[in-house]
């Protein structure tokens, strides 16, 4: 076998931002945007694509590595899923050409320990948490994948008929090795280390009032993240219970908690949600690392595109997630 092709899907994080890698909860979902790989061997390894770079090809280096793939190859990439629109392309690559190469070597790997190796080939070129490679690797066709990221347990969670989410592109691009990603994950690990902990999720009790002690903008970071691991497990619920408006409630308390505790949304992103929501959205945040990218919208189902018109943005897709 000398040319193996493999794809694999995006994500879109439905709630749980910068909870992945504080050990807390995530609610992401498979996207049917995808990316698609084609690989051969070659004497060097490169990449080419209509989105490569020099750091897909260190990418594609790591996942070489971690899978203990030796031999050149030369990747071909292509797909419908955007770059830097906080949609688990990287992730998606990784694990696209992950499976590539098991099917080129023959390596005995479940796409758990798949999506795990594609991990840590990722924390080599940019600190990251593992939600990404879980849910391109793991999630289900047809609804939300929760995650422990502390324990790595996973559950699918059933989605109610009569919604639907849009996908808006803000049009302004992020990346999180260069922007403000890798402060963020700093400032909470100083958080963590200040109150004597490992993970700010899993090991800080709620309402710990030494949260209160923390230095500016500390104490803002680690209220972030406990509200929204525990935002994230409510609207799982309240979608198993096919409550809609409580799901919409703590989406909504998201987007609040991602601009004034955590500041990782944008003024364009700020009035996106605002135009979403003005124009029928059920609740609309950001989605993905922050300082740009997309916004995830609740809608009635069949009213995604009429809530991208009213706010003015591309619509890089809709789904009926009942549908599938």
């Amino acid at each position: 076998m000398s040319r193996v092709t493999a794809s694999a899907h995006g994500r879109v994080n439905l709630i749980g931002e910068h909870t992945d890698y504080n050990g807390g909860f995530v609610l992401p979902t498979r996207l049917p945007l995808a990316v698609t790989v084609e690989v051969t061997p070659a004497e060097v390894l490169g990449v080419t694509g209509p989105d490569a770079d020099e750091r897909s090809i260190e990418l594609a280096r790591a996942v070489c590595a971690e899978l203990g793939v030796s031999e050149a190859i030369h990747v071909v990439s292509s797909g419908d899923l955007p770059a830097g629109a906080g949609l688990g392309s990287s992730a998606a690559f990784e694990v696209a050409l992950a499976r590539a190469l098991r099917e080129l070597h023959g390596l005995a790997i479940d796409e758990r320990e798949l999506a795990l190796a594609c991990h840590r080939a990722e924390n080599h070129v940019v600190p990251s948490g593992v939600m990404d490679q879980f849910c391109s690797a793991l999630a289900p066709p047809n609804g939300a994948l929760m995650i422990d990221c502390a324990t790595l347990e996973t559950s699918e969670v059933a989605l109610p008929n009569d919604i639907e989410f849009a996908v808006l592109d803000s049009q302004v691009r992020h990346d999180n090795a260069a922007g403000g990603y890798a402060q963020r994950r700093a400032e909470c690990e100083e958080g963590a280390r200040m109150l004597g902990v490992e993970l700010l999720c899993r090991d800080l009790p709620d309402g710990s009032p030494e949260i209160a002690g923390l230095p500016h903008p500390l104490d803002r970071r680690v209220m972030h993240v406990l509200y929204e691991s525990a935002g994230a497990r409510a609207v799982a619920d309240a979608f198993e219970a096919a409550n809609v408006e409580g799901a919409a409630l703590f989406m909504r308390a998201s987007q609040l908690s991602q601009r004034e505790r955590f500041e990782v949304s944008t003024p364009e992103i700020d009035g996106l949600v605002k135009r979403a929501e003005a124009s029928g959205a059920l609740a609309a945040r950001l989605t993905g690392g922050g300082f740009g990218g997309a916004v995830v919208a609740m809608c009635n189902a069949g009213e995604a595109e009429k809530v991208a018109e009213g706010a003015g943005a591309p619509l890089v897709t809709k789904s009926a997630w009942h549908l599938w």
